[in-house]
This record gives C-alpha cells, structure tokens and sequence, in this order.
C-alpha cells in the first residue's frame, strides 16, 4: 500500500526528521528501533537504521542528545537516548523557526498569483 510518504521528496525528509527525532526523544527517553516505529506511525514511512543512527549520533555530538546503553531482557542490550536541557531549549528554538518556515512557505505556495505576485 502506497502513502503520501512515498511521493515525498528525499530532501523533505532530511531536512525534517533531525527535528522530528529530536521532539520524539525529548518526549520520552527512548531506543533507536522505536523512533523508527514512531516515525512510520506518524506517517514518515519505515527510516533505515542508516538514516537514523547518523542523526542521533549528530544530536548526541551537539549536546542536544544523550544515551547509555542498558541489559535487554532477553535480548540484546540497547541504547537509550534522552534529550539534555540544551536539547530541550534547541527544540523549542527548531520548532518555532519551522512554523515561520512553513508559514512562509505556505503562503508562497497558496496565496501568490499565477503570475508569481
């Protein structure tokens, strides 16, 4: 079954799920495999590990994110990344840089004349 998701371009994607994955771990204290199935939830489609990890490891070396690796019951072990208190400041500074952004946005795309004006 095909979603709105799949007609997106890549580089709408990339340039929202940094923020994305940020607001999901600073809601709660999480695990990688369960970003990704938030993500797919929310309607980003599946996001491979090799899209993922690279973020967290972005947000962990800019001090916006933080982890540690825990026992897994029966399982293997997993790494739980939490937002810091920069983290949490970064994401309410993103989100309300991307609401001008999208309101910009949207007034170009719906309130300009054929003509551009």
């Amino acid at each position: 079954m095909s979603t709105a998701s799949d007609a997106w371009p890549t580089q709408w994607l990339r340039a929202v799920l940094e923020l994305c994955v940020l607001a999901l771990v600073t809601a709660e204290e999480t695990y990688g495999y369960a970003i990704g199935q938030n993500l797919e939830a929310a309607g980003f489609g599946r996001v491979k590990g090799g899209t993922l990890y690279p973020i967290l490891l972005r947000l962990e070396e800019d001090g916006l994110v933080e982890s540690d690796w825990r026992e897994g019951q029966g399982g293997p072990g997993r790494k739980f990344y939490r937002a810091t208190d920069a983290g949490r400041v970064e994401l309410d500074r993103r989100r309300r840089l991307w609401a001008e952004f999208t309101g910009t946005t949207d007034k170009v795309l719906h309130h300009t004349g054929r003509d551009g004006t």
